[in-house]
């Protein structure tokens, strides 16, 4: 980045659990949670979701990186614990707006990279997902586990990998609940790099570098019209979040799902019903 583009903490209530900091024109936010394998609780959809507000109300923002703190970990999904509680659920208005993470169905003018420092599982992929670019470590590993557990990806992940790589290839990877390797994310579309360890952000930072040298209401603009947003939403998503809700509902009250929930807080093989 250029020399103005020196680096500065941003202020944000979110406090620890999401770290922001500005670059030049771009935005950079952290998930901080290394010892929770950056999983995704309330206090971080709150600051993702403020973060990337900001990111759209200020002028001088031109684009958004997410990623994650520490070395293993861009994403582990949702924090099991907080999920539990309901904290996930909660009825504040921003967070059934922003969706998981803040971010899944947060729809801003702002291009955004995921730059992924390590595995981005169930949750940790669905970002991905719903980021414009993406940039992989070298051990950076992908998927969506949750058929494993009785669940599903609820939170874009079973309708959006289907748009985004090949079907056959996307219905393995739903189906299985198998990971897939960064190089093997790469070949398939996923993401648009694969970098070691200690250039991903950097590798980012270079892809954000070649947007803000173009004209920043052209990309925005631009990624509207790419994207299908207005004023904020993609009305073509609205029936596959419909279908989610209605289907999530379902399979969330099954005793498949409930046994697949305890089977792996006490680290067993689950014992499924098709009930």
């Amino acid at each position: 980045m250029s020399t103005e583009a020196m680096a500065q903490q941003v202020q944000h209530p979110a406090g620890v659990a999401v770290r922001v900091e500005r670059r030049g024109h771009v935005l950079i936010v952290t998930l901080n949670r290394p010892e929770a394998r950056n999983a995704i609780n309330l206090d971080v959809m709150i600051g993702v979701g403020e973060a990337l507000e900001l990111a759209e109300a200020d002028s001088n923002i031109w684009v958004v990186i997410i990623t994650g703190a520490g070395e293993k970990s861009f994403c582990a999904g949702a924090d099991l614990k907080a999920a539990a509680s309901g904290e996930l659920t909660s009825d504040n208005d921003r967070i059934r707006r922003w969706g998981f993470a803040g971010y899944v169905h947060h729809h801003i003018s702002k291009p955004t990279i995921a730059a992924v420092n390590g595995f981005a599982l169930g949750g940790g992929t669905e970002i991905v997902l719903a980021s414009d670019l993406a940039v992989a470590a070298e051990h950076a590993t992908f998927g969506l586990p949750e058929v494993k557990r009785g669940i599903y990806a609820g939170a874009g992940g079973a309708f959006r990998l289907g748009q985004q790589i090949p079907k056959k290839a996307a219905m393995e990877v739903i189906l299985t609940g198998q990971p897939i390797t960064a190089a093997r994310a790469l070949e398939l579309g996923l993401v648009n790099r694969v970098v070691p360890a200690e250039s991903v952000l950097d590798a980012a930072l270079e892809l954000a570098e070649a947007i803000c040298a173009n004209a920043p209401l052209a990309v925005q603009a631009s990624k509207r019209i790419a994207n299908g947003i207005s004023a904020g939403t993609v009305a073509a998503d609205d029936e596959h979040w419909q279908r989610n809700g209605a289907e999530g509902a379902r399979l969330m009250s099954s005793q498949d799902a409930r046994e697949g929930m305890q089977a792996f807080a006490e680290k067993r093989e689950p014992v499924w019903q098709g009930k």
